[in-house]
């Protein structure tokens, strides 16, 4: 690439000066006799500007060269750094965009078993609530049916109680002495009897 640029340039010098010459040459006859000194003159210049120019690309070659070689390699591993930059951010943006997903599927696992479990739990306190509610009101019957089997016992004690005394008012009141002997003498007769 060097190479060609300094062959450009060296082209670019030799048209210049071969543009030069033919514009001098073309110049008035009039001045026919200075002519020769100018043009000697002339192409002095052209000759002292070709070596320092010659001298130029000599010595200024390499370093360019080198220096221009260098700014590519820089060029190059810049832009190979870019491009391994680019590569490893896509890696890692596509690791996270996965992590992200995975990460969104689990959040949707996670919330479906949390609902499953809510559910499942609602129904179990229902049961719950259910079978508590039968076993209160089953306990509250069995304690209602003792209640009421001691209030009738209760009454069928105070009947036979009431029973009792009301017989003993009718027994004081009508029974008497000689009912009283004749009874005796009814049971001391049964007695016998039997042996």
């Amino acid at each position: 690439m060097l190479q060609k640029q300094v062959k450009t340039a060296i082209l670019t010098l030799g048209i210049v000066l071969l543009v030069s010459v033919v514009a001098f040459a073309s110049g008035g006859a009039e001045h026919h006799a200075d002519s020769g000194v100018l043009l000697k003159d002339f192409l002095y210049r052209v000759l002292n500007f070709s070596i320092v120019v010659a001298l130029l690309v000599y010595f200024l070659r390499k370093p360019l060269k080198k220096g221009l070689a260098g700014r590519s390699e820089e060029i190059e591993k810049a832009l190979s750094e870019a491009k391994k930059a680019k590569e490893e951010a896509e890696a890692k943006f596509a690791e996270y965009d996965l992590k992200l997903n995975q990460a969104t599927v689990e959040i949707a696992e996670i919330s479906a078993s949390i609902r499953r479990e809510g559910e499942l739990e609602k129904q179990r306190i229902i049961e719950n609530a259910k079978a508590m509610a039968a076993k209160i009101e089953a306990d509250a019957e069995r304690t209602a049916d003792i209640e009421v089997a001691k209030a009738r016992e209760e009454l069928q004690r105070e009947a036979v109680q009431l029973a009792v005394a009301l017989a003993e008012d009718l027994l004081k009141k009508n029974f008497t002495k000689e009912d009283d002997t004749r009874m005796i003498d009814e049971y001391i007769q049964k007695v016998g009897e039997l042996h």
